[in-house]
């Protein structure tokens, strides 16, 4: 009895406030078109130089430092600048913890690290030339102006070494880049030139966010209503606003409940946030539907209800990844298997010598939970008890009581990765390399360990195990028209609720409580009951004619 009326309740709830939501429409990757429409960009529309008309791009150029010379020769202030942004530091200390964060020196749990892999992980660093530990951070000319601002599609990036043949022979073969065409069609980025790096993340397309791939090239509204080239058509810096090559949006520094929301008059808050255009109360107030579903604002991401999945666009994303299993070789070289087809039709490695197995997912729900906008990071120097079942490499942290937190979607990954088992901590390994302790050519995870701690004088045991890590990636992106965003009923339900997981809130139809269930039933009945009478009262009042009009 005490269930079938939290059922009840639910019911009632769901039908007063539920906005309907149309079945989910399948999301195939688009062709290019042939002529694409401009891209809406941040505050920097237009320009005021057509750069084919520059001699001093007219080159030639013989490399990609020389083209920077020729840009940072009018754009003088450029470098300072760009030089101080993280996709240049790959450095990040955060403030309230301390640790020292970015690319340059965190584990991951997909190719595990990129310090010391410098000769292949910074292909994408926005500059040339990063082999190791002696690259110059303070030599403006090492910057690459083209990855961001090139325009014509045919400016790419190969390792800054050779490594060993397992992994070089896959950047063999590729055309000739002319950098003066490059460089005369430079323009404000487009979502080609920022997804070159951010859409192949982790090793591959959508590896690692889940909510980034090449399907957001050229997508349609039904992708994501920002970007849809048949929509909005925004830019990635339609949001993500620079000043002074210093983007707004960072992972090391989320900002989960915006309060400011569009700021003053005719001005965008410096952040990359839903309500920074939408504002703090975003649905019409037309209904109490609209009123309820600001309400929720306070305590639920805009993402979490208009992302209802991730791994959308065709393309799939790795949800776990075995290192257990890498090192297999077939008369004695490294090989490939290929074990799922994702939805554009295309095929995906489910195994690779160098990497272990992989497993792929699309279209599926995210994971939800009190986000307050900090990532725990597991780092170099963290300790672990080598027995814990699992280990978060970056955590979250949230709560119902915190008034910064509210609830977030995320991917979760899961992976078996190497880690010290004398020192429980995890290890940086020497993956890539023309040297005989490169993983990636030797296949010997002991000693790939053994170097890559050794470079930068860090204690290992010489032992070492593999432990399962588990990481979390917030989902901001694919952001689906509203006609498909969740309905009251996909969380306020008794079974299959999208928040079943999520603790320190009461939820109606979700949750049941004796008391409190009653007085919700008695709550609602009372405001039917009421409307009904009001309605009669109306309906015999003698003021009202047989046609209703009043005398």
């Amino acid at each position: 009895m005490r269930a079938s009326i939290g059922v009840v309740a639910g019911a009632l709830f769901i039908a007063l406030f539920s906005v309907s939501s149309s079945a989910r429409d399948t999301w195939p990757t688009p062709p290019a078109t042939a002529v694409a429409p401009p891209q809406v960009s941040g505050p920097l529309q237009g320009g005021t130089a057509d750069h084919t008309k520059f001699d001093q791009l007219k080159g030639p150029f013989s490399s990609g430092p020389e083209v920077t010379v020729a840009c940072l020769g009018c754009h003088t202030e450029a470098g300072d600048h760009f030089m101080r942004n993280i996709h240049w530091t790959w450095s990040y200390t955060n403030e309230e913890t301390g640790q020292q964060l970015g690319k340059r020196y965190l584990i991951n749990n997909f190719c595990t690290n990129s310090r010391g892999n410098e000769g292949m992980c910074a292909q994408c660093h926005a500059g040339y030339g990063w082999k190791d530990e002696n690259f110059d951070f303070t030599d403006e000319t090492n910057i690459d102006c083209l990855v961001c601002h090139e325009t014509t599609g045919t400016y790419y990036k190969t390792p800054n070494s050779d490594g060993n043949a397992a992994c070089s022979v896959m950047f063999e073969g590729k055309p000739p880049i002319d950098l003066a065409a490059v460089a005369r069609s430079v323009g404000l980025p487009q979502r080609a030139n920022c997804g070159a790096c951010h859409f192949n993340g982790g090793g591959g397309d959508n590896v690692k966010h889940g909510d980034l791939s090449t399907a957001l090239k050229s997508p349609p509204r039904t992708l994501d209503v920002h970007m849809g080239v048949d929509g909005l058509n925004f830019a990635c810096t339609a949001c993500h606003v620079t000043n002074r090559h210093i983007w707004a949006g960072s992972r090391y520094q989320v900002i989960s409940k915006d309060l400011e929301g569009t700021g003053k008059p005719g001005q965008r808050s410096d952040v990359a946030t839903c309500e920074s255009c939408h504002g703090l109360s975003p649905h019409p107030v037309d209904s109490l539907a609209g009123f309820k579903l600001n309400d929720h604002v306070q305590s639920i991401a805009c993402q979490t209800c208009h992302i209802p999945e991730i791994a959308r666009g065709g393309v799939a994303t790795v949800v776990d990844w075995d290192w257990r299993t890498a090192g297999k070789t077939k008369d004695g070289e490294g090989y490939h298997e290929e074990g799922y087809i994702q939805g554009n039709g295309n095929h995906r490695y489910t195994y690779k010598s160098i990497k272990g197995n992989f497993t792929f997912d699309e279209n599926f729900p995210p994971s939800y939970g009190w986000f307050d906008g900090q990532m725990l990071y597991t780092t170099i120097d963290t300790t672990f008890d080598p027995q814990a079942e699992s280990i978060e490499i970056n955590g979250f942290s949230g709560s119902r009581e915190d008034p910064k937190s509210r609830i977030w979607p995320f991917k979760r990954m899961h992976t078996w990765q190497p880690y010290d088992k004398g020192n429980g901590t995890l290890v940086y390994t020497h993956l890539w390399g023309e040297d005989d302790a490169a993983y990636w050519g030797n296949y010997d995870m002991g000693k790939s360990i053994a170097r890559g701690m050794a470079d930068f004088g860090l204690p290992y045991s010489g032992e070492f195990g593999f432990i399962q890590t588990i990481s979390w990636w917030p989902i901001t992106h694919m952001v689906a028209p509203k006609e498909q965003a969740l309905g009251c009923g996909d969380c306020h339900a008794p079974t299959g609720s999208r928040l079943a997981s999520v603790e320190g809130v009461y939820m109606p139809g979700r949750d049941h409580n004796r008391w409190l269930d009653i007085i919700g039933t008695l709550l609602v009945a009372g405001t039917l009951g009421g409307i009904l009478i009001h309605g009669l009262v109306r309906f015999f009042s003698p003021s009202h004619g047989p046609k209703g009009e009043q005398h």
